[in-house]
């Protein structure tokens, strides 16, 4: 068996910087790692320009690599900001706590969804920072919000990069960018506005800077990898955690110093990442909660409740109080079918699998490959880093029975793409022995077949594709058998046949994903009919359509329709586009839905007011509302003169209304309007002091969705607001909106 020298893997260059041979590889024994050399300049040689310095990259390396890593950067960056703002406002929840924390250095802080900081959004606030303070330079639009997550994209790309060059080659680096770059789910996720794109982009940091430690047990790369954990903490909670345990294993067996030493070091990452992530924590705690917003999400007003309840353990078990499911899940799948095969089914295995099963094969080859290595062995470490966070990862996902949507999948993108990056070079270097050849064909032959499975599950979205990449996975897996025996021509053109077969059919979804706009909760990627949930039906079921007890329903629109086409419903253009209500319906102007689409049965509930959900333009409890002109003024209207323009159940709806006047507009019950925040005693006070002007009709929950199991208290608070209002102040109607008027009681 042949592996790496100390050369090898290292900068894809011998020292002498010549390029690697594309022949048959040289046998070398297993050979403890050593960093890559870094060329220093000559005794009185000039340095040369910085932008030469960047262009030519490392002397050892290859001209051909700095210039086709800038290349990856720069087309990842385009793919992505391509059509961005046809998201406009994307998920309006977050777009309404970006828009605060521009107006108000609190409610940045906080994570507040209102810059007069009455709640917070259900999450720890870090993804929302760099977004708030492009706003404050830029204004509030589509691209001052969305632009810093197409960067954090980029950066991800170039971080997997430099993780896969410094031990293996820029081939593997540039096969994983591309990989992870052309992931559907990736570009959803890398231009839409949740915290998903930064935890995915610290998680690749995270294993980056623990490979670096694995190099030569130096300290501060395992203190780095806890500090991006702590981080990736304070952006989505306790999912930043799933990928410490193979981690710190791989660590603590691997890593190239004394026992003690390596345990030492991980108790010092551990404080590291406590640090990163705590301070934080312990602010919020410790504020008063009388000069703080509630935090959303939180039945008692508390950080660690969320973290774990409702943003931890809840998500495992589904045990969630306060969700849009109710609380006791107990394992049963309300948010789609849990088991091994959930990250290949109809609802996920277009966002994610597509080279899932060649990672998962290639994986395996790399471990087999270094079986007989030393405990240090770097390029074992690697495998065992990347992949098991890989593992990780999908196990927890497969059987996690709270809430769970396709867009969590991001996650693993980068963890795949690395895999299939070292897997596919690491066996190509061994391409002369048979099992190597054979295993790499069928990698391919696998990838193959699955995107055709893929591809056949959306029958009427280029239908000629599947069959390409099936013949053409096949023919270049072929090629692969022989390619030890085959000149440098034909074994490159079978590599490249296979490439673009492996890759073809998530490019064109990733195509049709940029193409699309994305607004609302519950977003995927794809074409229409690519991803649709599916769980328990009816009242009290579980997801179908994005929409829990729902039905049949759609949040994608069909393709081809007039104008651009919107996946999610909700706000379209900002600030006023869009039709709200819920996942299924039209966006007004845009494409039409397909035949199957109709709005879910929705369970009646409290808090609804009158006019009921998504009556008149109100928002639903997934996407945004539509505001009109005239409403628009209605609550502009002396607005300097309240604290909040307006109260609305349920955060959607009350963005909606605040992106659109810029104006505080109070979330009463937070995103599912179950918070019990504010009371019913504390709304009268705030109306009572003349803080509040309006109560907007209709919008979030209240009572819970489909006979889950709210808390009384819960559904009393909102619901009790909303009859407390209705039955004592005047109506006003704007169109086909309704408010109310809470300076000019009835009474």
């Amino acid at each position: 068996m042949t592996t790496q020298s100390d050369t090898s893997h290292q900068g894809g260059a011998s020292p002498s910087g010549a390029e690697p041979s594309w022949g048959p590889p040289s046998s070398t024994a297993l050979q403890e790692p050593v960093a890559p050399p870094i060329a220093a300049p000559r005794s009185g040689e000039p340095k040369q320009p910085f932008f030469h310095r960047v262009w030519r990259g490392r002397p050892e390396d290859p001209r051909w690599v700095r210039p086709a890593f800038l290349a990856l950067l720069v087309a990842t960056g385009l793919l992505y900001l391509y059509n961005l703002s046809a998201s406009g406002y994307a998920n309006s929840f977050y777009s309404a706590a970006v828009q605060a924390g521009s107006q108000s250095w609190k409610a940045l802080f906080f994570g507040s969804l209102d810059s007069a900081n009455a709640i917070t959004v259900d999450k720890p606030p870090a993804s929302l920072w760099p977004m708030a303070l492009s706003v404050r330079i830029f204004g509030l639009n589509s691209w001052a919000i969305l632009v810093p997550e197409v960067l954090m994209g980029v950066a991800t790309v170039g971080v997997l990069y430099g993780a896969l060059r410094r031990r293996f080659s820029p081939a593997a680096g540039l096969i994983a960018g591309a990989v992870l770059a052309l992931t559907p789910v990736a570009a959803l996720m890398f231009r839409f506005n949740n915290p998903d794109a930064m935890l995915a982009l610290l998680m690749t940091v995270t294993i980056y800077c623990v490979v670096r430690a694995l190099e030569d047990g130096r300290t501060k790369w395992l203190v780095w990898a806890g500090v991006a954990v702590g981080f990736a903490f304070l952006a989505k909670t306790l999912q930043a955690f799933l990928i410490l345990p193979p981690l710190a294993v791989v660590y603590a067996v691997c890593a190239p110093v004394q026992l003690r030493k390596r345990f030492a070091q991980l108790g010092l990452s551990a404080v590291a990442m406590v640090v990163a992530g705590g301070w934080w924590v312990a602010i919020v705690e410790l504020w008063p909660a009388s000069s703080r917003p509630y935090i959303g999400g939180s039945q008692n007003n508390s950080f660690l409740e969320l973290t774990f309840g409702y943003n931890g353990l809840g998500r495992i078990n589904g045990d969630e109080t306060g969700s849009v499911g109710g609380g006791g899940g107990g394992g049963t799948g309300q948010w789609g079918e849990t088991g091994w095969n959930r990250m290949f089914n109809s609802e996920i295995g277009s966002q994610i699998a597509w080279l899932l099963p060649a990672a998962l094969i290639l994986f395996v080859a790399g471990i087999v490959l270094t079986r007989k290595a030393r405990r240090t062995d770097l390029t074992r470490s690697s495998f065992l880093a990347w992949g098991g966070a890989l593992l990780m990862t999908a196990i927890i996902f497969s059987y996690m029975a709270g809430i769970f949507h396709q867009y969590y999948t991001v996650a693993l993108a980068p963890y795949i793409a690395a895999v299939v990056g070292m897997g596919a070079t690491v066996l190509w270097e061994e391409r002369s022995k048979v099992w190597a050849s054979l295993t790499l064909a069928g990698a391919v032959t696998a990838t193959a077949a699955w995107g055709y499975v893929l591809l056949n599950r959306t029958p009427t979205y280029l239908p000629w594709l599947k069959w390409l990449v099936l013949i053409g996975g096949l023919v270049g897996a072929l090629g692969l058998i022989f390619a030890a025996r085959l000149g440098r021509q034909l074994a490159l053109a079978a590599v490249g046949l296979s490439f673009v077969a492996s890759v073809a059919g998530p490019t064109a979804y990733t195509l049709s994903t940029v193409n699309t706009g994305h607004t609302g909760s519950i977003v995927t990627a794809g074409p229409a009919g690519a991803s649709m949930m599916g769980g328990r039906g009816g009242p009290g079921g579980g997801m179908r359509g994005g929409f829990p007890g729902g039905g049949n329903t759609r949040g994608q629109n069909q393709q081809g329709g007039n104008g651009t086409t919107q996946q999610g419903g909700g706000m379209g253009r900002p600030p006023t586009g869009g039709t709200g209500g819920f996942p299924g319906q039209n966006q007004q102007g845009y494409g039409n839905t397909q035949g199957q689409n109709q709005q879910g049965g929705m369970p009646g509930g409290g808090a609804m007011g009158e006019g009921g959900m998504g009556g008149g333009g109100v928002g639903g409890l997934l996407n945004g509302a539509t505001v009109s002109s005239a409403a628009k003024k209605l609550l502009e209207t002396n607005a300097g003169d309240y604290t909040w323009a307006a109260a609305a159940v349920g955060s959607q709806n009350s963005a909606s209304y605040q992106l659109a006047t810029g104006k505080p507009v109070m979330a009463i019950g937070g995103f599912n309007g179950t918070d019990p925040s504010p009371t019913l005693a504390q709304f009268e006070k705030y109306v009572t002091d003349g803080k509040i002007h309006y109560f907007i009709s209709g919008g979030g929950m209240g009572g819970g969705m489909g006979g889950g199991n709210s808390s009384s208290s819960t559904t009393s608070t909102s619901s009790q607001i909303s009859s407390w209002v209705t039955a004592n102040f005047k109506k006003v109607t704007v169109g086909s909106a309704t408010f109310y008027d809470l300076t000019q009681p009835t009474k």
